[in-house]
């Protein structure tokens, strides 16, 4: 080919630079460059995951190759009325032409003809990423373009086999979500055409390899000293100031309290009810409890049968606490109820009160 728009971007501006190369070990996901480049060891080989371009790919128009696609393991492909032939011998003139045959403006007809040219010409070391049901998948191509002569209009008209399927997780196992993935990089999958770079190609692969970020592990372990700071000042707190705490977060997140907070009711220490879900909910709060308590309290709420919810919220267990594994009943101990108060903006509150 005799443009550079292979290469992938030797910066990620969403993150700082990336480590070096990251070794994996399915050689057969590689191109063969990257497999002869590979280095022995023992009786397991290490590769780099090192794609040599990377491309964006819609699965048909509004995605309606994506089932078929991302089964039956293709890179399905377009442009029923242009001649096969004269893209694989790569008489690209005579593709122009056929598709300002087909009414293609000047511009549109250069932008299939880049097109076409991806698909046919981009060599096997490849990455070629896609979105369906809400992932990001990704794959490696494998030999020539494919044609269906069958004639059917449901069907791509043209294909690549890919080297192992499509996949939709990190190397490490994580699941590529789109809404875990930065929106810079997501917005790719409302491109209009078929095939187009990625803008974000270093961070993709970042995620895709599995190496977080450095900004994203001091911020992890920032919040996880924070969680613990949080529960120290809970633990802390006088009971009376427990129950507020306890009000405060259901209270920002929606819940409307209909009974007075801890006063003349035998079975529990909050009845809140959620307007926008039509909910009720039993709250329970202990500074201490056992799993005998627990129960007795979870059978109290069972027999009562007049709410939707069931909340257990204790600070310090006496210990593990476990409910059944039922929709409606929700346990909050420990870092749970650090995580809610933080979550609620209450950390302010906790200083004030613990100071």
């Amino acid at each position: 080919m005799d443009y550079d728009e292979n290469a992938l971007p030797a910066t990620d501006n969403l993150n700082p630079s990336l480590p070096g190369r990251l070794a994996f070990h399915p050689p057969h996901l590689l191109h063969a460059g990257a497999v002869d480049a590979a280095t022995a060891v023992g009786d397991r080989t290490a590769v780099s995951f090192e794609p040599v371009a990377m491309r964006y790919i819609k699965l048909g128009e509004n995605g309606k190759w994506a089932t078929k696609a991302l089964q039956e393991g293709i890179l399905p492909f377009g442009y029923r009325s242009i001649d096969h032939h004269s893209c694989l011998i790569g008489d690209w003139n005579e593709v122009r032409h056929q598709l300002v045959g087909i009414g293609r403006s000047a511009q549109g007809a250069s932008q299939g003809l880049r097109e076409i040219r991806d698909f046919y010409g981009l060599p096997a070391g490849t990455l070629w990423v896609t979105a369906a049901d809400g992932h990001f998948w990704w794959a490696f191509a494998d030999g020539p373009v494919l044609v269906d002569d069958r004639d059917n209009q449901d069907e791509p008209p043209r294909y690549r086999r890919t080297r192992a399927g499509w996949s939709n997780k990190s190397l490490n196992g994580q699941p590529l979500t789109m809404r875990s993935l930065s929106s810079a990089l997501t917005r790719t999958a409302s491109y209009q055409m078929t095939i187009c770079t990625v803008k974000h190609a270093d961070y993709l692969l970042r995620r895709i390899r599995g190496v977080r970020n450095p900004l994203h592990v001091q911020a992890t372990e920032h919040a996880t000293k924070l969680r613990e700071a949080g529960l120290h000042m809970i633990r802390q707190l006088d009971w009376r100031d427990f129950e507020t705490l306890v009000d405060l977060i259901f209270a920002r997140g929606g819940w409307q309290r209909t009974s007075v907070l801890g006063k003349d009711q035998i079975d529990v220490d909050l009845v809140l009810s959620q307007p926008l879900l039509g909910e009720t909910a039993w709250v329970q709060i202990k500074s201490t409890a056992s799993q005998a308590g627990l129960n007795d309290y979870l059978g109290r709420f069972q027999r009562d049968g007049s709410c939707e919810r069931f909340f257990f919220v204790c600070h310090s267990a006496a210990g593990p606490l476990t409910l059944p594994a039922q929709p409606g009943l929700h346990l909050w101990t420990g870092g749970r109820l650090s995580e809610a108060a933080i979550d609620a903006g209450l950390l302010n509150w906790l200083i004030e009160r613990t100071g």
